[in-house]
C-alpha cells in the first residue's frame, strides 16, 4: 500500500514536473502571506500592551496602518498564489486530455471492444477534473497547512508553552480520525467513479441506438434501467457524503475545540502576570489561523482520495502498450506500389479463443486483380481484410505487399497504400463534403465530386437541401444505409491508394447498383487491387476476376464464376440459396 502512494505521488511530481517554476513561486508566496499573517498578530499583540500603559496617537496609527498594508500585501499575495497553484492544475488537465486522446489513437481497434467507451470518456473528463483539483486545491491547502503549522507554533511556544501544547493537544486525534477515514474514503470514491462511468455507457448506448429504443417501443425498459443506474450512483454517493458529513464536522469541532481550551486555561496566566493581556491575544489569533487549514483537512484528504483512484484509472490508459506497432527495424515501401499481395501459412486466433478465424491461408493476388471473398457468416472474411491493413496483430513472414512483410512496413506507409471501407460505414457528425474529403482535406471539389459519381452517391447528394454541404449528423443518421455506405465508398476512391478493400461495404445497396459500382472500379482503376467481401453473388459474378470461397477460417475453393458454378462445392450452394430467395422475394 505504502508503494502505491509512493509511486502516486511520483506520478503526481511528474505531472508538475514541466510547471515546476509557477509552481514554486505560487508555493513561495504562501510562505510569504504565512509569514505576515505570523507578523500581524505580534504587532496587534504590541499595540494592546502598550494601551496598558500609555501611547501616543500617532504611535497608535503606524500600528493601524502597518497593520492595513501588511493586511493589503498578504490580499494580492494570496490572489497571485492562487492564479499560479490553479493555473498549474488547469495546464496539468490539458496535458492529461491531450496524453489520453493520443493514446487512445495509437491503440488497436480490439482495445475498445474490451474498454466500454462511456468509462474512457469518464476517464478523460471526470477523472482528470480530479486530478486538476488535486493540483489545484490541495496543493494549496497542504502547503498552506504547512506553512501555518511550521511558522505559528514557533511562535506559540516562544510566548508560552504550556499554554500552546494544551491548545493544540486534540490535533493528533485529529489526525487518527483522518487515517481511520482515508481508506474508506478512497474505496467509496473509486465506486463513485465507477458507477459514473456506467451510467455513461448506458447514456451513451441509448443516445446512439435511439431509433431502435422507439422502433420496439422500449422507453419504459430504458427508463427503468436508467433510473437503476442513477440509484446505485445516488446510494455510493450518498455513502460518500455521509462520510465526510462525519469526519468534516469532527475535525471543525476538534479543531475550534483548541480555541475553548486555551480560553480556559489563559485565564490562570492573565491574574499571575505571566502572560500578557497582548501576549494572550495573540495566542487567540494564532489558534485561530490553525482552525481554517486544519477544518480544510478533510476537504484536502478527499481531494487526494479522488485523486489517487483517479491517477490509477487515467494511468491504466497512459501506460497500456499498443499490440499493434512498428516494427523495431521498419523496412520502406518503394515510391510506386504495384499492388500485389500475398499470403502462405496466413493464421490468426483471436484472444481467448482455441478455434483459429484464419487456418492456414496461402493465396497470390496479381496488381490490378479484382477478386471477391464469399463464404457463410463467420467464415473469416472479415478478419482476413482485416489483417492487411495490420488491424489485427498477425505473425511475421504471413502476408506480404509487393514482396514486403507487412509485419516489417512502418504502420503508416502500410496504411497509406490501402483504402479501407469496412462493413459498419462510420460518418462523422460534419458535412457530406468533409466526409467524403476525410482522407485528404485538402482535395479540390472536382475531385470529390468525381469520388461520389463513381460512389454513384452524387446524384442523390445534388438533391440533398444544401447538397455537399449537408451536415450528416451523428454518426450519418440523417443518411439511409445505402447512402451511408457510398458515402465512405466515396472517402475510399478518393485517397486513391493502390489498394482497395471493401468489407460487405455495398450490403445495403440494391444489387444493380452494386454491380453498376464495381464494374466502374474494375474498368477504371486497372492500377487498383480490389478485395470486395460480398453475399450479393449477381455481383461476385460479373465483376470479379477470382472469387475465394471461404469456410471455417480456410479458402475452400478459388477460381473464377464460370469454373466454379461449373462444379459442386460451397460456391455453387452460395449461389443457389440466393436465387431461391429471390425466388421467394
Amino acid at each position: 500500500m505504502a508503494q502505491s502512494s509512493q509511486l502516486r505521488l511520483q506520478k503526481l511530481a511528474s505531472y508538475l514536473c514541466p510547471y515546476w517554476q509557477k509552481s514554486s513561486l505560487g508555493i513561495l508566496s504562501l510562505l510569504i502571506v504565512n509569514g505576515l499573517g505570523i507578523y500581524i498578530p505580534k504587532l496587534i499583540s504590541q499595540a494592546i500592551d502598550n494601551l496598558e500603559v500609555a501611547i501616543e496617537f500617532n504611535e497608535f496609527l503606524y500600528y493601524v496602518l502597518t497593520i492595513v498594508i501588511f493586511a493589503s500585501i498578504m490580499c494580492v499575495i494570496r490572489v497571485l498564489s492562487r492564479i499560479l497553484i490553479f493555473g498549474v492544475g488547469r495546464q496539468v488537465e490539458f496535458d492529461l486530455k491531450q496524453k489520453i486522446f493520443n493514446r487512445l489513437l495509437k491503440l488497436e481497434p480490439s482495445y475498445f471492444s474490451n474498454n466500454t467507451i462511456g468509462d474512457l470518456i469518464n476517464r478523460a473528463t471526470s477523472d482528470v477534473d480530479n486530478i486538476r483539483r488535486l493540483l489545484g486545491f490541495a496543493v494549496l491547502s497542504i502547503s498552506n497547512t504547512i506553512f501555518a503549522y511550521g511558522l505559528t507554533i514557533p511562535i506559540m511556544l516562544s510566548i508560552n508553552v504550556r499554554l500552546t501544547l494544551l491548545a493544540i493537544s486534540v490535533y493528533p486525534i485529529m489526525l487518527i480520525l483522518v487515517k481511520i477515514f482515508s481508506n474508506k474514503l478512497k474505496s467509496q470514491q473509486l465506486a463513485v467513479q465507477e458507477e459514473l462511468s456506467n451510467m455513461s455507457d448506458l447514456i451513451q448506448e441509448d443516445m446512439n441506438g435511439i431509433s431502435l429504443i422507439k422502433i420496439y417501443a422500449q422507453e419504459e425498459n430504458e427508463r427503468r434501467a436508467f433510473s437503476e443506474y442513477n440509484q446505485r450512483l445516488l446510494d455510493v454517493n450518498l455513502d460518500l457524503a455521509r462520510t465526510r458529513n462525519i469526519l468534516f464536522p469532527l475535525l471543525i469541532s476538534l479543531a475550534s475545540s483548541s480555541l475553548l481550551i486555551l480560553l480556559v486555561n489563559g485565564s490562570s496566566y492573565l491574574e499571575t502576570g505571566e502572560l500578557t493581556v497582548g501576549n494572550f491575544v495573540a495566542l487567540i489569533i494564532y489558534i485561530e489561523r490553525l482552525i481554517v487549514p486544519t477544518a480544510l483537512l478533510g476537504f484536502t484528504i478527499t481531494a487526494y482520495q479522488r485523486g489517487e483512484v483517479s491517477i490509477d484509472r487515467i494511468e491504466a490508459i497512459l501506460t497500456v502498450e499498443p499490440k499493434i506497432k512498428d516494427y523495431k527495424s521498419p523496412l520502406t515501401f518503394p515510391q510506386v506500389v504495384q499492388g500485389s499481395i500475398k499470403s502462405q501459412g496466413l493464421t490468426y486466433t483471436y484472444p481467448g479463443s482455441k478455434i483459429p478465424a484464419l487456418d492456414n491461408i496461402n493465396f497470390l493476388i496479381q496488381p490490378g486483380e479484382t477478386i471477391a471473398i464469399v463464404g457463410p457468416i463467420g467464415a473469416g472474411k472479415s478478419t482476413l481484410a482485416n489483417t492487411l491493413p495490420r488491424l489485427l496483430n498477425i505473425d511475421i513472414d504471413q502476408l506480404f505487399i509487393d514482396g514486403y512483410d507487412v509485419h516489417k512496413l512502418r504502420l503508416e506507409d502500410l496504411r497509406k497504400t490501402i483504402a479501407y471501407v469496412p462493413q459498419e460505414s462510420f460518418l462523422f457528425s460534419t458535412t457530406i463534403k468533409n466526409n467524403i474529403c476525410y482522407g485528404d482535406p485538402v482535395k479540390e471539389q472536382k475531385a470529390i465530386e468525381f469520388a461520389a459519381k463513381q460512389a454513384q452517391i452524387h446524384t442523390e447528394i445534388l438533391n440533398f437541401p444544401q447538397q455537399y454541404e449537408t451536415i450528416v449528423g451523428e454518426r450519418g443518421i440523417t443518411l439511409s444505409g445505402g447512402q451511408r455506405q457510398r458515402t465512405a465508398l466515396a472517402r475510399a476512391l478518393l485517397v486513391d491508394r493502390p489498394i482497395l478493400i471493401l468489407d460487405d461495404a455495398l450490403s445495403s445497396v440494391d444489387n444493380q447498383t452494386a454491380t453498376n459500382i464495381l464494374q466502374n472500379l474494375s474498368t477504371g482503376t486497372q492500377k487498383k487491387t480490389v478485395i470486395f467481401i460480398t453475399h450479393q453473388m449477381s455481383a461476385v459474378a460479373a465483376t470479379a476476376d477470382r472469387i475465394f470461397v471461404m469456410n471455417k477460417g480456410k479458402i475452400v475453393q478459388a477460381g473464377n464464376h464460370a469454373e466454379l458454378f461449373g462444379k459442386p462445392g460451397l460456391y455453387q450452394l452460395l449461389w443457389q440459396q440466393q436465387n431461391l430467395k429471390k425466388l421467394s422475394e
